[in-house]
């Protein structure tokens, strides 16, 4: 676990080797056979929605593989469809920091209740477990009189899940006056982890801490004994970029989260893959020690496409037409109703309020749907990753 608490200096030194290698690495891979030299941040973003086309268009990876089939020790198909594919090798999914953060330790019984048929998500805590020595309990979802007494039997010591399920089984198992007081440690993930579900485990004396992670990238960011964010897993970079763009924003403003893989083995890698989400880096260094960055944790989905008279607006689109006038920075398009019709208004901050004509050209041009420029003080925007805001009601 020592990577975690490498000194800033050092971190930036293993990049600079790592980067290019998994780089070379990816290209190996058809979809990103053609990525160009340069420094990360210039290379492009790629998309799940891109993605989802390439694998309709040559299955079963549209290109993301830089090995045959015979690479892989299991293909998932998770909602979408995407195809994803796990390597051989150890922990393919880096969940061992996470548990280990959580408090996992060698011989520790894990009861695992994430699914273990069509998404990796099973056997992401597994291989995390394995790693670290853990024994696990291939649980799975539902069932939770099963679990409960399951639990009561086998004794372990973590779970891993979704965050609401485990207070579910524990509920059961008080109905049916089990003992499962050997549970002390729980890591969830793949729901909202809220501060009342919080309140509850503590007050059972549980420690339960949470991932982000996806299917496509594994685990992303951790909690630590810091409780203070999420820290960024050593096994990738990660961007927080203005959403329909790949142009990094400012700690502290929210952005859409990008990944890229820094392994030169994994079957499955990545290069500035967007992941949809939102969320912003917090400044400083976690007190639990560790050094890599930090996230505020899930902010929201950065996907804010709208349908406007018959046609999707997107952020690429908004991002397309702030380009054209550089001098704005960011800006929001509300769209809502006027009686019956659909209306735009895009809200920009900028000292030149001169700007409105052409601002309100360059949105006409990207995305060829008329709209109104209000220009607004900088730093007057929400700081919440929206570009697009729908206020129509819904249907």
């Amino acid at each position: 676990m020592s990577a975690e608490f490498r000194s800033a200096d050092q971190r930036a030194t293993d990049i600079f080797r790592e980067l290019p290698l998994a780089l070379a690495h990816a290209r190996r891979a058809a979809a990103y056979r053609d990525l160009p030299d340069g420094p990360l941040a210039s290379l492009p973003v790629s998309r799940k929605a891109d993605l989802i086309a390439a694998q309709a268009a040559a299955p079963p990876f549209g290109g993301m593989n830089p090995v045959p089939m015979g690479g892989y020790a299991r293909v998932f198909v998770s909602p979408g469809p995407i195809v994803e594919g796990s390597g051989f090798g150890p922990d393919p999914f880096r969940f061992a920091r996470a548990l280990h953060a959580t408090g996992l330790r060698a011989g520790d019984l894990l009861h695992n209740c994430f699914a273990y048929h069509f998404t990796p998500a099973g056997f992401m805590l597994e291989g995390g477990a394995h790693a670290l020595g853990c024994p696990v309990f291939p649980a799975g979802t539902g069932n939770t009189d099963q679990q409960a007494r399951a639990m009561a039997a086998l004794r372990p010591v973590a779970y891993s899940g979704t965050p609401d399920f485990l207070k579910a089984i524990l509920e059961k198992a008080d109905e049916l006056g089990l003992d499962v007081s050997s549970l002390r440690l729980g890591h969830v993930s793949g729901g909202a982890y809220l501060p009342a579900l919080r309140a509850f485990y503590a007050a059972r004396g549980l420690t339960v801490r949470q991932s982000y992670a996806s299917a496509d990238a594994g685990v992303i960011a951790y909690e630590t004994e810091a409780n203070d964010g999420l820290v960024v897993d050593d096994g990738v970079i990660v961007e927080i970029v203005r959403p329909g763009t790949g142009d990094v924003v400012p700690d502290g403003e929210v952005g859409e989260v990008l990944v890229t893989t820094l392994s030169a083995t994994t079957a499955w890698p990545l290069v500035r893959f967007a992941t949809g989400d939102l969320s912003a880096v917090l400044p400083g260094q976690s007190p639990c020690g560790r050094t890599n960055m930090r996230l505020r944790g899930w902010m929201g989905r950065a996907d804010q496409a709208a349908k406007v008279r018959g046609m999707f607006v997107r952020p690429e689109q908004v991002a397309a037409a702030l380009r054209a006038v550089p001098s704005v920075a960011r800006a929001r398009l509300i769209i809502s109703l006027d009686g019956t019709r659909d209306v735009m208004l895009l809200r920009a901050e900028a000292t030149d309020t001169t700007v409105a004509d052409a601002l309100a050209a360059a949105l006409a041009d990207a995305t060829k749907l008329r709209g109104t420029v209000e220009i607004v003080p900088p730093g007057s925007l929400p700081n919440d990753g929206r570009v697009i805001e729908d206020q129509r009601p819904a249907p």
